[in-house]
């Protein structure tokens, strides 16, 4: 049994992000079993069993199935819970474009491992990032905590008013989702106070109040909701904003909101990266700061909305520009990258994309140590012929 009390524990995020799930106290989990995630559900399973999470827990014969019942008990008014990674997210993405779209909150967590083919079971986006224009919040987890604490924020997001939008939050499969470490699991008393119980303003399959959802919209109408939900997404800035103030304000941690930065202060090089490499990129530029380097790093939490402000303000007084990108788009760039070069759009400084950890190939300290040392190359350059830098791959140049 999970304790009512406030604890800390010694625990893979996959068992943080139930624990999580239980104190958020959803009305349905929809469960199918896939790498790296599937601790999360079983879980679960368990703890609907031990009494933890009085919940309807729904065994779903593929993704597609756990959405689908994902966003039918969501339209009723319920919260709701799923897990997926990789091949399950995109068999899923039907239904996650449709649940975007009818303005569902649903909270995923998504353990990211690459998609295939070549096939993997170790972390990359290649899985998320094709669900940028789903409608859906993305946010990046760096550790175990963050896990824990951005499901919980994350039902608060989803459900607010000004936002009425899904939400996956995400975290690099087997790094975080299978490797243990320090938790502070909050009560269920300061979750409760936190997170009220769900009402929804809207419950579209109310028999006493009958509406049509999920319907083809011809084109006199269909812009303005396509419209609605930019504006949801835009306004979800503000309330994420609130919501990580008043988390910290209340349990002491702070996540900076859309993203946050690290030795910024007088920095002249900065990478952006997310998800579990920021803590070896923290570990790399304290180490060049010791050697006199004025380095720094800006840590992206949320993909979706995409923080443009903030990251020019970031950025605004560095020489060299790096971006980080576990995942490209062929003969494109890194969709990160893309995000960042469109934020500096008018800011004429040389800007790097660096592609690291495909595969899950680790991403090591001489790795990033040498995509700062390459930043010092290009500093005072105002045009990137190839932005585009392989780190640590086999037979190319860079």
């Amino acid at each position: 049994m999970i304790p009512r009390e406030k604890y800390t524990d010694m625990m893979t995020a996959n068992k943080a992000v139930a624990i999580a799930v239980t104190r958020a106290r959803p009305k349905v989990v929809a469960a199918y079993p896939i790498s790296p995630q599937t601790d999360i559900v079983e879980h679960l399973a368990d703890y609907v069993a031990q009494g933890n999470l009085k919940a309807e827990y729904v065994r779903a014969e593929g993704e597609h199935s756990a959405m689908t019942i994902c966003a039918a008990a969501q339209g009723t008014g319920v919260r709701t819970f799923t897990a997926t990674a990789s091949q399950g997210l995109a068999y899923m993405h039907e239904v996650v474009s449709a649940t975007g779209g009818m303005r569902l909150p649903v909270v995923m967590f998504v353990a990211n491992r690459t998609l295939m083919s070549p096939g993997g079971i170790w972390p990359e986006y290649s899985d998320s990032m094709p669900e940028r224009d789903a409608a859906w919040l993305q946010l990046y987890v760096e550790d175990n905590q963050e896990a824990f604490d951005m499901i919980l924020q994350a039902y608060k997001i989803a459900e607010d008013s000004r936002v009425l939008l899904p939400i996956m939050v995400c975290g690099d499969g087997y790094i975080l989702t299978h490797t243990t470490d320090k938790v502070e699991v909050l009560s269920i008393d300061e979750v409760d106070e936190f997170l009220p119980s769900y009402k929804a303003e809207h419950a579209y399959l109310d028999v006493d109040r009958p509406t049509a959802q999920g319907i083809i919209v011809p084109p006199e109408y269909h812009m303005e909701l396509k419209y609605q939900m930019h504006r949801a997404m835009q306004d979800a800035k503000i309330v994420i904003k609130e919501i990580n103030t008043e988390y910290g304000d209340k349990f002491g941690r702070d996540y900076g909101g859309l993203l946050s930065t690290y030795r910024m202060e007088d920095a002249e090089r900065a990478i952006v990266v997310m998800g579990s490499t920021v803590g070896t990129a923290r570990q790399v530029v304290d180490q060049l700061r010791e050697k006199g380097e004025k380095v720094g790093l800006v840590k992206l939490r949320f993909f979706r909305p995409f923080p443009n402000e903030e990251i020019a303000e970031a950025l605004k007084d560095v020489k060299a520009i790096g971006v980080f990108d576990r995942s490209f788009s062929y003969g494109s760039t890194g969709q990160v990258f893309l995000e960042v070069r469109n934020a500096l759009y008018e800011v004429k400084k040389p800007i790097l994309n660096f592609i690291a950890g495909l595969g899950g190939r680790d991403i090591r300290c001489i790795d990033l140590q040498f995509m700062y040392n390459k930043l010092k190359e290009v500093e005072g350059k105002e045009k990137i012929e190839d932005p585009l830098v392989f780190v640590n791959t086999r037979g190319v140049t860079v």
